[in-house]
Formats: C-alpha cells, sequence, structure tokens
C-alpha cells in the first residue's frame, strides 16, 4: 500500500483527451491576465499530458494548536494544498490573487521556462490585487519540489506548498509515503515578517533578543557542526501546519517501507532532523537521485529537500524532531505504529538521533543526470564571495546589494563554476533559479542540487550548465538576506 499525504480537499478528476483540446489549450502564448476565476476551492485536473489546478493567494485565519492567528495563505489550510503531477506532462495553474497586495509564484527547484518562473520585475510583471494570472509549463523532472511566493517577505506569511513530480518510472520501492513541510512561524503571533524586518534592520533583530538561543553555537554531539545562531528565533515551529503541541501522526504498520519527503520552505530557520528509534536512508536531494546514505541526522537549509526511506522495525510512538538550528526549540510530528497505544512524546523531547551520524554532502554520490555538466573542467570560473554587514543588515555577493547589483552573464551552452566564499558569520542557503549544478564534493559525482547550504567561512563550489536562455535569480534563501541585498540576476543569452 502506498500512501501520499495530501489535503483531502484537492483531487485529481479526469479530463478531457488530448485529441478534443486545440493547440492554443495545451501551451500559452505568453503571460496573460485572465477574466475573474469562476471557482474558490483548489482543483486539479489530468489527462495524459496535463495536470490543472486554481490556487487562490488570500487572507486566512489559522488555528495553531488552539491559536487563532490571521495570516495568507493559498486555499485554507496550511501548508497551500499539494500539487502532484507526472512527469512529463504539462503543469497549468490559474493564480487568484485576493490579497491587498502585488504577488507571484516561484517553481522552487523547477527548470521551467523563464517567463514561468515567477520572479516579480525579472521575469513577470506581478500579479495585481483582484488580478488574476495563468502559469504553464512541461514538468521534465521529477522529485520533491515547493511552490511559494516571490515577492518580500510573504513567504514567511504562509504563502507556499509542496510540489510532487512523480517519475516515468518508480524504481524507488516503498509502501507509503508522507510529505513532511518545515516551517518558521511568527505571523500573527509576534507580529508581522514587515514588522521583523525594521527589527533586523534596526537592532538585529533576535541577536538582540536572545530568547530560545540557549543553545547557540553550541554542537548535538559527534562531529556535527557548529549550531550557528539565526537571524529570528521564532515563536513557533511548524510540521505540516501543526504546532508541536498538537503534532501530526504518521501511522505506519510493522514491516512497511515508509518514504518521508522533507521540504524546507522556512524564512529563517535551518533544521537538524531525526526519527527517534530509526535510521533514515536518503535516496535523493532537491529531487534529484543519489545513492542510498543510510544517517540518523539531516541538517536541511532553507530551500533545501530530502526524500529518505525509513523501515518500520520498531513498534511504538516516536518523535520525528525537526530541531531549529541554535535555538532550544523544535518541530515535530509523531512516528506511530498502528495498534501502539504508547503515549506520545514530549514536545521537547530529542531524539537521541540527533546526536548520531549526520549527513554531509560529502556524503552524497549523484546516480543520474538532470541537467548539470559531467565532472570535468568548466568553460568559465567565477568567484563569488558571500559579504555582509550585520550593523546596518545589509547582505551583498561579491560587495553588491541587489538591486544595485550588476548581472552576472553566461553564454548559452557554457558550462560555469561558482567558487563560493562566505565571508560572514551567517549561514547562506544558495538557490540558482532555472538550473541545476553539480556539487563538488572532490568524487566527480557530486550531488545534483539546486540550492546548497554554505557555512560561516567555507568555500564551496559548483558546477553548472547555462542551458535554459533568460533572467535568473541567484540569491540566499534566507529571506531576510535576500531582501536586503543577497540577490544577483544571471543573464544567460
Amino acid at each position: 500500500m502506498r500512501e501520499s499525504r495530501r489535503p483531502p480537499r484537492l483531487t485529481r478528476r479526469g479530463f478531457i483527451g488530448m485529441a478534443g483540446l486545440g493547440a492554443g489549450a495545451l501551451v500559452l502564448g505568453g503571460c496573460g491576465v485572465l477574466s475573474p476565476a469562476r471557482q474558490n476551492p483548489p482543483t486539479a485536473r489530468s489527462a495524459s499530458r496535463i495536470a490543472e489546478y486554481a490556487l487562490e493567494a488570500s487572507a486566512l485565519e489559522l488555528d495553531l494548536g488552539g491559536r487563532k492567528v490571521s495570516t495568507w495563505g493559498y486555499g485554507k489550510d496550511l501548508p497551500g494544498p499539494e500539487i502532484r503531477l507526472k512527469q512529463d506532462e504539462i503543469l497549468r495553474v490559474e493564480v487568484r490573487n485576493r490579497l491587498p497586495e502585488d504577488t507571484t509564484i516561484h517553481w522552487h527547484g523547477l527548470p521551467v521556462p523563464n517567463r514561468m518562473d515567477g520572479v516579480a520585475g525579472v521575469t513577470q510583471e506581478p500579479i495585481k490585487p483582484e488580478g488574476d494570472f495563468v502559469y504553464e509549463f512541461e514538468v521534465p523532472v521529477s522529485g520533491s519540489y515547493m511552490y511559494h511566493s516571490h515577492v518580500g517577505t510573504q513567504l514567511d506569511r504562509g504563502l507556499y506548498g509542496p510540489l510532487i513530480v512523480e517519475p516515468r518510472n518508480e524504481t524507488l520501492s516503498y509502501d507509503r509515503e508522507y510529505t513532511l513541510v518545515l516551517d518558521d512561524w511568527l505571523d500573527g503571533v509576534r507580529g508581522t515578517p514587515e514588522e521583523e524586518m525594521e527589527k533586523l534592520k534596526s537592532d538585529r533583530g533576535a541577536m538582540a533578543d536572545m530568547e530560545g538561543m540557549e543553545g547557540m553555537l553550541g554542537t548535538e554531539g559527534g562531529d556535527a557542526p557548529p549550531q550557528w545562531p539565526p537571524d529570528v528565533v521564532y515563536p513557533m515551529y511548524l510540521i505540516n501546519g501543526k504546532p508541536p503541541d498538537s503534532p501530526e501522526e504518521l501511522e505506519v504498520r510493522r514491516g512497511e517501507k515508509v518514504r518521508l519527503r522533507l521540504l524546507n520552505p522556512s524564512s529563517a530557520t535551518i533544521y537538524r532532523v531525526a526519527l527517534q528509534g530509526h535510521r533514515m536512508t536518503v535516496t535523493h536531494t532537491d529531487g534529484q537521485p543519489v545513492e542510498p546514505v543510510e544517517v540518523e541526522t539531516i541538517r536541511i537549509g532553507m530551500g533545501e529537500r530530502y526524500d529518505v526511506l525509513v523501515e518500520a522495525s520498531n513498534p511504538g510512538a516516536w518523535q520525528l524532531a525537526a530541531h531549529a538550528e541554535g535555538t532550544e526549540k523544535q518541530a515535530r510530528a509523531v512516528f506511530r505504529y498502528r495498534g501502539a497505544k504508547d503515549p506520545r512524546p514530549r514536545p521537547d523531547q530529542r531524539p537521541a538521533e540527533l546526536a548520531g551520524r549526520m549527513l554531509y554532502y560529502d556524503a552524497l554520490r549523484a546516480t543520474q543526470e538532470a541537467g548539470a555538466p559531467e565532472s570535468g573542467s568548466p568553460d568559465r570560473v567565477l568567484p563569488i564571495t558571500l559579504n555582509g554587514d550585520e550593523e546596518t543588515y545589509v547582505w551583498t555577493i561579491n560587495g553588491q546589494a541587489f538591486p544595485d547589483a550588476d548581472p552576472i552573464e553566461a553564454g548559452r551552452g557554457e558550462r560555469v563554476r561558482f567558487e563560493m566564499e562566505n565571508t560572514t558569520m551567517m549561514p547562506h542557503p544558495m538557490h540558482l533559479h532555472g538550473h541545476f549544478f553539480r556539487v563538488d564534493n572532490g568524487t566527480g559525482r557530486g550531488p545534483i542540487k539546486d540550492t546548497v547550504l554554505v557555512d560561516p567561512k567555507q568555500r564551496l563550489a559548483f558546477d553548472w550548465l547555462a542551458d535554459n536562455p533568460g533572467d535568473w535569480a541567484f540569491h540566499c534563501h534566507q529571506i531576510y538576506h535576500a531582501e536586503r541585498g543577497m540577490t544577483r540576476i544571471i543573464k544567460v543569452a
């Protein structure tokens, strides 16, 4: 049996066959504004080549463990509804903006046509309040992805959701799957993201407020890297929109092989994820397959995704913890075997596995290509220095802060190496739009990713093939860093 956690209100239903569609119904001629939407609930329609959804960005009220908060989102719940389709299908999403300000949607990790990338002011004009917009593109790769707003700090309000692309032919064997979306939450609990930004600019925000940071710069033991203090310590950390006091329960049966898709659309939090009483076998990173690696802890930066398999061989009710790095807080879910009467672990209980073997990029070996270049000499090497001024809260790439930064140009078909050096005392999860890259881990078979975490004072290189023309964002996925300058535009001719 294979089960997928997806919102029950989102359904797939039959669609008319390809023969009944004209060419104009399959592929848009360009970006356009549609007439007002005809229905509010998200829906999906699919045929051999089409998956169609409707998303509405609007204000909503959430129940976070008994606490009512007003925020923004897609639909009625957090995260937004799961989008799921098959590799090589065409994804068509009608987006209705019912917010009081402009918005867009970015398809995080997917190598979409440039005009569909959803970066306001770069790849498209933003969707105005009460406006509608259609995104439509073919999805050539499988894997675990996300969608989210790419305007200001809207991501920190709840404008995100999972996007799962099933492969043409599934080679991974498992009995059940769950998608786990990690998030840091403050909207409606402690002000708004805009207010948080003002705090960061004026007094470094959370660094001036030490609440919850008792564990910063400590380690979980073993050879784990230091836990760097975050810019923002959030009042809540969530898994699938649920706080630790009212966690989601993941039901499994003994003997099953369970696939967990771990997604981190958080705005400012790195997590260390462990499952009490179990080990995890990593099978994918950022949607791309790797040789299986067994670990006890996974460190996942903002924008990263990992797929893991768990052998359900230890009955009981176990803590699946996502420890917010540099704090004493965590998000959690409960991994419960069917029929187990064990009480839930305490919300603050830390699995011993957090001190166990941690996943590093050095241990990952790609098993197939996904648009990243083969190992070898690049056509061009570009030094990328990540800088910042914590006093003014301005973050730069090669000394320039966006939007007053020169674009980086690459010729189509050029193989480029980015040699990054993080000169700051903050980690930076660097995300490249429209392309995959191969992380140089010294093996010649480094993992293929779209987001990579660069720790303080670390040097890290990746190779990418400029094969998708257009203007592409390259930025830190800590959204407060990105908004304060750590963004560059890459022009692929």
